[in-house]
């Protein structure tokens, strides 16, 4: 008759243990799908500025580049139009320049969440006290 409480004592014991690696599968699921999301939204709201920008900016560059090709129409509409295209090939240098230093720079991907699941593993390779 000892045996019943002392298999009653495993198994609760063992529905424990499990009940726990559950909680804390779902606590990294949800983790991860937080970090996935804050990605996109974050990822979505910088491609809208970015296409905003670009647009914009085109067109005050095309309005500019005319207006100074206009300005040196009747003496150097040549050396002007050269120069205009010489600063845009300039500033697109700079922009892909500035890019891929950023692209490099940028925080990796799911870090939340591996950094998580290194702490956890860290706990589990600890010898119990």
């Amino acid at each position: 008759m000892s045996a019943a409480p002392a298999e009653g004592g495993f198994v609760a014991a063992l529905r424990r243990v499990v009940a726990t690696l559950l909680a804390l599968i779902a606590t990294r699921v949800e983790l991860l799908s937080v970090d996935i999301e804050e990605g996109l939204w974050h990822a979505a709201g910088v491609m809208l500025l970015v296409a905003s920008a670009l647009c914009l900016g085109f067109l005050a560059l095309l309005m500019l580049a005319v207006t100074v090709v206009i300005a040196f129409w009747d003496d150097h509409r040549l050396l002007a139009a050269g120069l205009v295209t010489l600063f845009f090939a300039l500033a697109a240098l700079g922009a892909g320049l500035a890019a891929r230093s950023r692209l490099a720079r940028r925080p990796r991907f799911l870090a939340a969440s591996l950094d998580e699941l290194e702490a956890d593993s860290a706990a589990l390779d600890e010898p119990p006290r």
